[in-house]
């Protein structure tokens, strides 16, 4: 039994979907379109206009256009939070149809994506409403020693910066695409936003949404397509003031490099992720369950994972064994299907590459207390994995950014070295639990 698909859920997927540019819905200036996969299936899902560079001026053009001489500009703050408030309001009418969407096209469960990913994208859009009401300068009141007795009027102009590209992951895709929009539009900017090739269609749906809500034409763009082509002509663009992504510590460098040799245009970068988690000795029973869910939440597929875990030597066997039963106890399925609590991969690319560390692990001699390998024999499924032993496997996957539903295990006998063993990585998260912290 699976939950049963919306209608307009199933108008959504049944035709091709286009490119979202000037306030309206456009095929790709190619003519090509991508597939995008069920990852529960591994069968298409929809197709989508493919944008490329030629695309993404278009993209441009339209929000200088908004930005110079349409209304959006010429509103009120208060009328700009009007609107971003009505996205918001929006999203929670159709929460339903967004969930089903973001369920078929990223793997995650119905529920959690009901409960969780759509209410919380209404509410950045309703909490950056307010805020278009609050970006203010100052004055200064300013002292010069050498001109006694002059008068000064010193102030601060906070304005916008212009056109924002934005480039979005695929683990959240319809909570990134908030959380890069709300901002940039409550402090009156347009927009030209990239969702990533693997899940573009609630940033599709969104679109439609923040239209309906009145939003002028070209302040809002959403151009689906490939990194190397869209995301790159983004990045490179001389006439994007901003850009801000999220994604692997690989893909930033080359938007930096990109900016370099541009404009030099500003960079909001939200990069990598290896986390590791502390258990010490200390630590309440509530850590085993708080470290199982730092790595397993959302199939593992989250930037701030806790998929490093690092326990002093005499709790490890008890917190290792207590997180691979955890694992053992997930009910795996499609996000579709009710009770499910992990669903799929989010691609090919992703299953296979997951399924490659353990598989070569496998032949070095590793085991796992609870999962190792894929789950079923279709989609994209790896099982909650908590391997066991040394070598090669271990070497490599506490190094790698992976996301996956797969923790790595290490253990030292004082907190000293413990935080040592976790800080070898550049760009990481911590979390820790002991008796102070929880």
């Amino acid at each position: 039994m699976t939950v049963t698909l919306d209608r307009d859920v199933e108008a959504f997927i049944a035709s091709p979907r286009q490119l979202f540019i000037n306030g309206q819905w456009r095929d790709a200036a190619s003519g090509k379109t991508f597939e995008t996969p069920n990852p529960a299936t591994g069968e298409t899902l929809a197709r989508v206009a493919e944008g490329d560079a030629e695309d993404i001026n278009r993209a441009v053009r339209a929000a200088r256009r908004a930005f110079e001489e349409g209304p959006w500009g010429r509103m009120t703050p208060s009328e700009r939070g009007r609107i971003i408030w009505r996205i918001g309001d929006l999203i929670l009418e159709h929460a339903d149809e967004l969930a089903q969407l973001e369920s078929l096209d990223n793997g995650k469960p119905f529920a959690v994506a009901q409960a969780a990913d759509v209410p919380l994208a209404a509410d950045l859009f309703h909490y950056m409403a307010g805020w278009a009401t609050k970006i203010e300068g100052n004055t200064i009141d300013i002292s010069v020693p050498y001109m006694p007795g002059a008068n000064f009027h010193s102030y601060t102009l906070r304005e916008p910066l212009g056109v924002v590209g934005q480039i979005i992951p695929w683990n959240f895709p319809l909570l990134m695409a908030a959380w890069k929009l709300g901002p940039a539009l409550a402090a009156g900017n347009c927009v030209v936003l990239k969702p990533a090739e693997q899940t573009p269609l609630t940033a599709l749906r969104l679109a439609g949404l923040i239209a309906e809500a009145g939003m002028p034409d070209g302040v809002v763009n959403v151009v689906p397509g490939f990194g190397e082509t869209a995301g790159a002509a983004l990045a490179a663009h001389n006439d994007v003031d901003k850009v801000a992504f999220t994604g692997s510590t690989e893909v930033g460098k080359l938007i930096v490099a990109a900016s370099g040799a541009s404009n030099l245009k500003k960079l909001t970068l939200e990069l990598g992720g290896k986390s590791p988690n502390i258990v010490f000795d200390d630590a309440e029973d509530g850590a085993i369950e708080g470290a199982a869910n730092a790595i397993f939440f959302n199939h593992g597929q989250c930037c701030v994972a806790g998929s490093r875990l690092y326990v002093q030597r005499g709790r490890f066997d008890e917190v290792v064994d207590g997180v691979a039963e955890i694992a053992k106890s997930i009910k795996m399925g499609p996000g579709m299907e009710p009770g499910t609590q992990m669903g799929p991969l989010v691609s090919d690319e992703q299953f296979r590459r997951v399924t490659g560390y353990l598989e070569s692990g496998k032949s070095d001699g590793a085991t796992a207390l609870a999962g190792g390998g894929r789950y079923g024999d279709r989609g994209y499924f790896v099982e909650p994995t908590v391997p066991t032993g040394t070598g090669p496997l271990r070497d490599t996957a506490m190094i790698a950014f992976v996301i996956s539903p797969v923790v790595m295990s290490g253990y030292r006998s004082g907190p000293r070295w413990l935080m040592a063993l976790a800080d070898g990585n550049a760009a990481e998260t911590l979390g820790a639990f002991d008796a102070g912290i929880g």
